[in-house]
């Protein structure tokens, strides 16, 4: 079992950062890809990044290239997304997920285990 605790969101302004972290629980943390979605009401849930076990290989969603960067610290069963030039359309409840596999996953639907959520609100 792997229990995921979203961190970091927040209100910012147009064009501010954030650095939302994900603590997860157990002690095989390095052996399964991450991932980083997100959903705006009346959305789907969408992919925005992940990131293998090993962190060598990373996937962005084409509106976020460029600006988030996701990274892991298996030292500390830590995912990170730092979120850069923000604007109002990032706004969204940010989730992280943790997939079985060792290599980037990209649907919602190979991600096993959920975090809560954090609320990322950009103002215009």
């Amino acid at each position: 079992q792997v229990q995921l605790v979203e961190s970091g969101g927040g209100l910012v302004q147009t064009g501010d950062s954030l650095r939302l972290s994900c603590a997860a629980s157990g002690r095989t943390f390095s052996t399964y890809a991450m991932g980083w979605f997100r959903q705006a009401p009346g959305k789907e849930r969408e992919i925005v990044a992940a990131i293998s076990g090993s962190g060598t290989s990373t996937y962005y969603t084409d509106s976020v290239k460029g600006r988030f960067t996701i990274s892991r610290d298996n030292a500390k069963n830590t995912v990170y997304l730092q979120a850069d030039s923000l604007k109002p359309e990032d706004t969204a409840v940010y989730f992280c997920a943790a997939t079985l596999f060792s290599g980037l996953r990209y649907t919602r639907y190979d991600y096993r285990y959920w975090g809560q959520g954090t609320q990322v609100t950009v103002s215009s």
